[in-house]
């Protein structure tokens, strides 16, 4: 590049014979004395090494010579002032290229360096050339680096030491010489041309904005060093990294036409802090709305707090996503989980919250709550500390009183907790590689719409993905596989949860869940369950088996259709009631399972594959539909593939209402069950009572509540042998356990009839 060719810009003063009126004695400005008819100064025409020369004579202690015209000096432009001179007679000087550097306005730039290297002069006659380059970047071989500000300069040189020697200069050469700096970077722009310093001391966001508004579709550069930012600063140009960046926290480092993480490590060297920026730039308007990792792996020396990172909000709701990368874990003590007591106080009349809680300041939001009386993924999911209370994510089924509760706050690779809200945020095709570190992800206190698709939680120490609040409103989770660090342990000795939900609307669809101790904690309703295949088993044999799907609210409203179900159970409870008891309520409702396969193999006799456990009494069965699934035991049998957990309480089997349990197979199971029960009775010998026993083949050993239909199967004959025409009516719920029906027919018959059994009642 060269100014004087490109954009015809006038760098070389005149010549010394054009006259000496634009030369002056003093710094160049307008009004400063010249040497035209100056007593010790002469224009000599004729000498033998210069031709026209300029004789001084050296009169004060710096004899100064400056061009008073205004030589431009531009961003990325590099000029080099070249003088020849010797000496005549008289003491020897010292001499050196000078120059005064011009502010916009006119006065003088203090502060830069207005004036290059010394030499003093051997002898006489003898021509010595001295230069000097001038800049504004801070390059190596810059003699005078001016930074942004100046102008232009007046430029020319200086005469020091003794008075009274004679000297002769030639024409003062400028000469634009950019091009030795540019080498092959034609195409960038340097933020050191613009008055980037890269000491990490200097402020150096100016120069980074100045040099943004310069590139014009360039590229720019930042070389090596270290360059803090003392301001938010937004690049529009691509910015390519030989240096890094610094800035503080609260500062957004914003790169629109590069935004990704690649290159945000390129910019601040550390992974973990790029990511944190990056992050800060996705919800500070980077012009993008999702961050791409490219293929990354970003090792994570302790959890990153995503609140922190982007201290400006505590509330976001625009689409934001971040895809395509991997975090891995180290080993590293920042990941262990820390764990406290406190004594705290619990009333079912505030029924999410700890009171006077003793040390309340030290509980971290997002622990886990262990106490009497708690049920599963209770969460802190807030603290006053003036107020001395906990904000609980769920309800205490049985705890209220005094006592002492452990908290367990377990670290996770990427924490949202510290987001009051965070909408419609998605992470897609990203690997948690937690290596039994650590967790994966920690929910924001409140949101809607977080989305996981593709991703994988591979070994998490406790949790994959944890909800302290209401932040998985309408969370989806789209095929991910989620893989437990515990798969060689047996079932009972796995503490791992795969996720846990809270609010309402929650998706998990087409996910492969290995080995967890539980796979999903629902406990909101609404919820679709599809596609999924999780499996819990171990070697054992006769092996304790956990539940893989948990819901934890009576009036669920959920569907959970064409999944796997492997080596374990589905749990619906109300253990996150702090009144347990049915009271008004649609109680264990609104429940679909269908089109599922159930396998197991290794396990006890009793293990069933639904179990419904009630916390409080009174409760029953309102709205279920368990259809079309395939329930099998791959080696020896099992009693049944439902039951009641009856730790707390049982069920009100007269209130049973609205049950179909039907068109389900069964393989290896000793009793299938179905309601409606189609049963065929023969009755040998006459009798007016016939008692018909569907005992274990009615779902969960409930009532025989209800006949929709008796139809002989053939005729019925008295004892003589005649047909008779009789009608009967039934009797439900007979026998010691309410599981038989009798058929009254008014007279002694024999026959066969198929009868229609429920375990309801008629609306």
């Amino acid at each position: 590049m060269n100014k004087a060719v490109t954009d015809g810009i006038l760098f070389m003063p005149p010549a010394f014979g054009a006259g000496l009126n634009v030369w002056s004695s003093g710094d160049g400005t307008p009004g400063s004395d010249t040497y035209a008819n100056a007593v010790n100064a002469a224009f000599v025409p004729a000498d033998q090494d210069f031709g026209g020369a300029l004789e001084i004579q050296k009169a004060s202690a710096t004899q100064k010579l400056r061009y008073m015209g205004q030589t431009p000096i531009l961003p990325g432009c590099y000029l080099r002032i070249t003088a020849r001179i010797k000496a005549i007679s008289g003491n020897l000087p010292t001499v050196r290229i000078a120059g005064w550097a011009g502010a916009p306005d006119g006065g003088n730039v203090s502060g830069v360096a207005q004036f290059g290297p010394q030499t003093t002069l051997q002898s006489y006659g003898t021509v010595v050339e001295i230069s000097a380059i001038v800049g504004t970047g801070n390059r190596t071989g810059v003699d005078m680096v001016w930074g942004p500000q100046p102008s232009y300069g007046h430029f020319g040189l200086d005469l020091t030491g003794a008075n009274g020697g004679i000297v002769r200069i030639d024409d003062i050469e400028i000469e634009d010489i950019t091009r030795v700096f540019l080498r092959d970077l034609l195409g960038a722009v340097d933020v050191r041309d613009y008055g980037a310093i890269g000491d990490g001391v200097h402020d150096d966001a100016p120069a980074f904005e100045a040099a943004d508004a310069a590139a014009d579709g360039r590229d720019v550069l930042v070389p090596h060093g270290t360059y803090r930012m003392g301001d938010s600063v937004t690049m529009q140009s691509t910015v390519r990294f030989d240096g890094n960046v610094s800035m503080a926290t609260q500062h957004i480092f914003t790169l629109t036409k590069n935004f990704n993480l690649p290159a945000y490590i390129d910019a601040f060297g550390d992974e973990e802090e790029a990511f944190r920026k990056a992050f800060q730039a996705l919800l500070n308007n980077s012009g993008h709305d999702s961050l791409d990792m490219q293929g990354r792996i970003i090792s994570l020396n302790g959890p990153i707090d995503m609140g922190a990172a982007v201290p400006d909000k505590t509330s976001y709701s625009q689409r934001r996503l971040i895809k395509n990368g991997q975090f891995y874990a180290r080993d590293r003590p920042a990941w262990d989980t820390e764990v406290f007591t406190s004594q705290a106080t619990y009333s079912p009349n505030d029924s999410l919250t700890l009171t006077n809680v003793t040390n309340v300041a030290n509980i971290p939001v997002g622990a886990v709550v262990e106490g009497n009386g708690v049920g599963r993924e209770v969460y802190v999911s807030g603290v006053d500390i003036a107020a001395q209370e906990i904000r609980l994510s769920q309800q205490l089924y049985d705890a209220a009183g005094t006592q002492v509760f452990t908290f367990r706050r377990f670290k996770y690779m990427l924490d949202f907790s510290a987001f009051d809200k965070l909408s419609k945020f998605s992470i897609s095709n990203v690997e948690f590689q937690a290596g039994g570190e650590c967790s994966c992800v920690m929910l924001p206190r409140a949101g809607t719409g977080f989305h996981f698709r593709d991703c994988f939680f591979t070994s998490p120490k406790d949790r994959g993905i944890s909800s302290p609040a209401l932040g998985d409103q309408g969370m989806i989770v789209d095929r991910c596989q989620f893989l437990s660090n515990e798969g060689s342990l047996n079932v009972a000795d796995r503490v791992s949860i795969a996720l846990n939900a809270n609010a309402n609307d929650v998706k998990l669809r087409d996910n492969r869940i290995v080995r967890f101790r539980h796979f999903a904690l629902l406990a909101g309703s609404s919820n679709i369950v599809s596609g999924n295949h999780w499996f819990q088993g171990d070697n054992s044999n006769d092996g304790t088996r956990s539940a893989g799907l948990i819901l934890t609210r009576t009036n669920c409203r959920t569907t959970i259709n064409s999944n796997y179900v492997d080596n374990c159970f589905i749990e619906w409870s109300n253990e996150h009631d702090s009144a347990p008891g049915f009271s008004s309520e649609f109680s264990f409702s609104a429940l679909n399972l269908v089109d599922n396969v159930f396998l197991a193999g290794n396990v006890a006799p009793w293990f069933t594959f639904l179990v419904v456990k009630p916390h409080g009494t009174g409760h029953f069965l309102n709205g279920v539909n368990v259809s079309g699934n395939s329930f099998r035991i791959i080696d020896d049998p099992i009693d049944r593939i439902e039951r009641i957990d009856t730790s707390f309480a049982d069920l009100d089997y007269n209130r049973i209402k609205n049950i179909a349990f039907s068109d389900n197979t069964f393989g290896n199971v000793y009793n299938p069950i179905s309601s409606p029960l189609l049963l065929e009775y023969e009755q040998g010998s006459p009798a007016a009572t016939w008692t018909i026993q569907p005992g274990a083949r009615l779902p969960f050993g409930a009532f025989a509540q209800t006949v929709t239909s008796i139809v002989p199967a053939g005729p019925l004959r008295n004892a003589a042998g005649n047909v008779v025409h009789v009608a009967p009516y039934y009797e439900a719920k007979q026998g010691p356990d309410s599981n038989q029906i009798r058929l009254q027919f008014g007279t002694p018959v024999r026959g066969t009839v198929t009868v229609m059994v429920r375990i309801d009642d008629p609306f």
